[in-house]
């Protein structure tokens, strides 16, 4: 009997642990599936229009950008389920080594484009401030985590490349955030759009600071 009630409770810990990976990998899915229509429309030879200008134009930065956020943010997703954190350093490992270049590339090439391309309608210079804060923030956040890992602190490691993430993840709370805003009082002008953005990723680093707090009171770990 006991031994049955301990196997129950195992299985749904083991079912629990994969509750948080699968709403990442559905909240990436939102700009995911955006950048595979924008990949689709610029190898597809698309008529180029106001708002696809600047893609097709200089396509390399958004097809950078594209592939490097869909990779860390679907594969990072899966660095949150302890099984594979802990007990299977190397596949951990294996995994680490695609992500850091890949938030580097997302981070450099988005911060590329919020330059050098065109500002489309509903951004300005709000926008450009804020993504350029958060795109610096990302690079910071893993260059802190490489040097972490260098020196084999697992824990600050963890830290900073769940805070890459959650930034990372901000363009999927932010169309959280804009669609349902934007059905109810319509489109938004710069400020509200700047102030709604900044807010995803705010809340996205809030959230990863819950998390890490959390996981250092299961650990043990005072900071």
């Amino acid at each position: 009997m006991t031994t049955t009630i301990a196997a129950a409770a195992a299985t749904r810990a083991s079912r629990r642990q994969w509750l948080a990976p699968v709403g990442l990998v559905l909240l990436s899915l939102i700009p995911v599936l955006a950048g595979a229509a924008r990949l689709s429309e610029i190898t597809g030879g698309a008529l180029e229009t106001a708002q696809n200008a600047r893609f097709l134009d200089s396509p390399i930065p958004v097809l950078t950008h594209i592939v490097s956020v869909t990779v860390f943010s679907l594969l990072g997703a899966f660095q949150f389920v302890p099984a594979l954190r802990r007990g299977r350093a190397r596949w951990h490992r294996t995994a680490g080594r695609i992500l850091i270049p890949a938030g580097v590339l997302s981070a450099l090439s988005g911060m590329w484009m919020a330059v050098f391309y065109q500002l489309p309608a509903g951004d300005g210079f709000a926008l450009l401030v804020l993504r350029l804060l958060f795109g610096s923030a990302m690079l910071a956040s893993i260059a802190l985590a490489v040097r972490a890992i260098i020196r084999r602190d697992f824990v600050t490691h963890s830290e900073w490349m769940t805070r890459a993430y959650a930034i990372a993840l901000g363009a999927g709370t932010q169309a959280l955030l804009l669609i349902p805003s934007g059905i109810l009082f319509g489109a938004h002008s710069e400020i509200p759009r700047a102030v709604v953005m900044g807010t995803a990723w705010a809340l996205n680093l809030a959230v990863a600071e819950l998390v890490i707090r959390r996981r250092a009171a299961v650990d043990g770990v005072t900071r």
